[in-house]
């Protein structure tokens, strides 16, 4: 069953900066009651693939002076595509998504969450909160429950945070807005005064307090113009571009991996000492190459730069000001390369007091009222039927890229984009409103929308994109390389 108007589509495309009527062209598949969630997970998530289509169609007839192809998007693809980690298999094995000690944890007045995956998260979290790291984890994680039993969560928040750990109280829902648009969602708790950390004197200051600044879907500014290859005619939209993904996790990864899907030439450049999960990258890897420079290291600093010279996009999905130092801040790249695209990932937003903070699709769950609105009949917060931030965003930001491709194009004008977790968060929260279910989902339709690859990690049963519109690739051209293999060259 088909549907011809979708009004968060058409807000996405319009902040996007696309054609108003051009989103027309979009028709969705139902299938049912997919991604069931009390917040409209199941609308913001065809939206964000729907814009990303019809950016994707866009680009290409362009290119080939030709009309723009209808683009159709099933919401069964859309709702499997959101959980690909889940779908994921390694020769048969199922990656492991949470570790043992990120989660939600109740404190003498509330919960926290806690993220700890990586290595270097969890070292961070026992040792702010005073926990030797010894023992099995099963052991630890009573340890752990009964340290943050006995604190309040706004300490425990500010406390992991002083030492670069990840926790965040978990926020109350929101109240209701009742606007047309977007209203920003509420600021993690930052308390009002300092609170003392158990053993350390006064303890770390809580965060500064929250700015009302609304946290926009996407932020987009033109800078130089320039005259980049123009390009050419083509089979599939991104053909001939090259990007340089820097990003981790999910978001990042999933817009360049779409990208890639589309026909770009995407490098992934990683720093040699901080590995990637490699379940992770052998999910979110397809259709890339992945290499290792140290930009600190004056012969890997040049190879950089070479690349840096050639390339048409960087996607950066690193805190703001992180990359600064390396003269890689959105100006300076843009002044010395003008027709450059530069795409920007964050956590938390790009301005107020949270912008500079470590974040993750989890977290920002917790520190926006989401978890609280998810919460379970018996008081304990709650998730999203998926990663919907971060696959959500990632599509946003491949589209956002695309329509810079399209106007560059035109124009030879360089783009700064920025999107944020909590800006897809506040859209969703504020700016989304519930369709009527159309279609029918049986249990063994992800089947559809599966298959199987053989990679360098072994034999993937991973999903087919949801990206689609006429002649749209059907699955991408060559599976993830392991992490850090690839030579650091465009092809």
């Amino acid at each position: 069953m088909t549907y011809t108007e979708d009004a968060a589509t058409a807000y996405a495309w319009a902040v996007l900066g696309g054609r108003g009527r051009l989103v027309e062209r979009v028709r969705f598949k139902g299938a049912g009651a997919v991604l069931p969630s009390r917040l409209p997970v199941r609308e913001l998530a065809r939206a964000c693939v729907g814009v990303s289509s019809l950016a994707a169609a866009e680009l290409l007839a362009l290119r080939n002076g030709v009309p723009v192809p209808a683009v159709r998007v099933n919401e069964a693809a859309v709702a499997t595509a959101f959980v690909s980690e889940r779908h994921l298999r390694i020769d048969g094995r199922a990656p492991t998504s949470f570790a043992p000690l990120s989660g939600f944890w109740q404190t003498s007045d509330g919960w926290v969450r806690t993220h700890a995956n990586y290595p270097h998260h969890r070292a961070r979290l026992l040792d702010a909160l005073g926990i030797a790291d010894t023992g099995p984890d099963q052991t630890l994680v009573g340890v752990l429950a009964k340290e943050l039993a006995s604190r309040p969560a706004l300490e425990v928040q500010e406390t992991v945070y002083a030492a670069d750990g990840l926790a965040v109280a978990v926020t109350p829902a929101p109240t209701p807005a009742t606007g047309t648009g977007p209203t920003p969602a509420p600021t993690p708790a930052t308390g009002t005064g300092p609170t003392p950390a158990r053993g350390t004197g006064t303890g770390p200051a809580p965060a500064p307090a929250p700015t009302s600044d609304r946290p926009a879907l996407v932020e987009a500014r033109r800078a130089g113009r320039s005259s980049p290859r123009l390009l050419t005619p083509a089979s599939v939209p991104a053909q001939g571009v090259r990007v340089l993904d820097l990003t981790r996790v999910i978001a990042g990864p999933v817009a360049t991996r779409t990208l890639a899907l589309l026909g770009a030439d995407v490098l992934r450049v990683d720093a040699p000492r901080l590995p990637e999960d490699a379940d992770a990258h052998a999910d979110t890897g397809m259709g890339k190459r992945s290499t290792l420079l140290d930009l600190a290291a004056p012969g890997d600093r040049r190879v950089f730069e070479g690349l840096l010279s050639e390339a048409d996009v960087v996607v950066t999905g690193y805190r703001p000001g992180t990359l600064d130092r390396h003269g890689l801040a959105p100006d300076a790249l843009l002044a010395r390369y003008p027709g450059l695209i530069v795409a920007q990932l964050c956590a938390w937003g790009w301005s107020g007091p949270w912008a500079g903070r470590r974040g993750f699709d989890s977290l920002v769950q917790a520190g926006t009222g989401i978890a609280a609105i998810e919460a379970t009949a018996d008081g304990r917060p709650g998730v999203l039927p998926a990663q919907a931030l971060d696959h959500g965003t990632g599509y946003l930001l491949a589209a956002a890229v695309l329509r810079a491709l399209t106007d560059r194009q035109a124009t030879g004008d360089g783009r700064q984009l920025r999107l944020s977790l909590s800006g897809t968060a506040s859209w969703l929260l504020h700016g989304v409103q519930p369709t009527p279910v159309q279609g029918h989902f049986g249990r063994d339709d992800p089947a559809a929308w599966l298959t199987e690859t053989e990679s360098p990690y072994g034999l993937l049963h991973h999903v087919l994109p949801p990206v689609h519109y006429d002649g749209a690739p059907a699955n991408w051209d060559r599976a993830s390389s392991r992490w850090g293999s690839d030579r650091p060259n465009w092809a």
